[in-house]
């Protein structure tokens, strides 16, 4: 998948751990271990807001598009 997420990064930027941060932003350690492994397939605009507000960063510190595996990407060019 062409997105990746860096929250991982950013938790060791801000030393702060995960379960703190998915209590400070009110969703469960599961799910925002599934966002922070890119397992997830949608993010909430709701929950990136939330989580750039607690580390005090932008959206792209968290989210970067990264070319390449475009596989899955809907709509592609047919042949």
């Amino acid at each position: 998948m062409p997105i990746v997420v860096n929250l991982d990064v950013m938790l060791a930027k801000r030393k702060r751990r995960l379960g703190d941060l998915a209590e400070a932003i009110g969703i469960s350690i599961q799910n925002l271990s599934i966002l922070k492994t890119g397992k997830a397939k949608a993010m909430r605009f709701s929950t990136l807001s939330a989580i750039c507000r607690e580390l005090d960063c932008r959206p792209g510190d968290i989210l970067e598009y990264v070319p390449g595996d475009e596989g899955e990407a809907e709509g592609g060019e047919g042949g």
